[in-house]
């Protein structure tokens, strides 16, 4: 499977590709950092460098597989490219991150930039505050 969407991606099947795209489907975390997949790598005794993650992660960012997200105060963040618009909402005291779509936020923001004279080509929300889970806490 991984095989298959790296060569439709346009990228030569490697062994660091396979497994870093492997991790990102299968790792039950939908957003990840550089340091995260490496970390998992090590964990699996896969002897691929951290440097070697940055660049497959960044080709596979320029070949449409995965998207970087840039939240405040903190790393990017990979995750796979499910072709689906989406909007997050990020805690600021522990990190977690919560993926949401709103019909209603789309059209409002549409009509906004419609009545501005734009035409939206690309648009991020994110939404900063801190989430309701009994465990949350400052991240380290």
């Amino acid at each position: 499977m991984e095989s298959q969407q790296i060569k439709q991606a346009g990228l030569k099947v490697t062994a660091p590709r396979v497994k870093i795209l492997s991790i990102l489907e299968n790792c039950g975390k939908r957003h990840l950092s550089a340091e995260d997949v490496y970390k998992e790598l090590l964990s699996q005794q896969e002897e691929i460098g951290l440097a070697t993650v940055y660049r497959v992660l960044t080709q596979f960012e320029s070949a449409g597989l995965v998207c970087r997200r840039h939240f405040e105060g903190g790393q990017s963040v990979f995750e796979l490219n499910s072709g689906e618009h989406h909007d997050h909402l990020v805690c600021v005291k522990c990190g977690k991150i919560v993926e949401f779509a709103d019909s209603i936020i789309e059209e409002r923001q549409a009509r906004i930039a419609a009545e501005n004279g734009f035409e939206i080509e690309e648009h991020s929300l994110v939404i900063y505050g801190v989430c309701s889970e009994s465990g949350c806490q400052k991240k380290a």
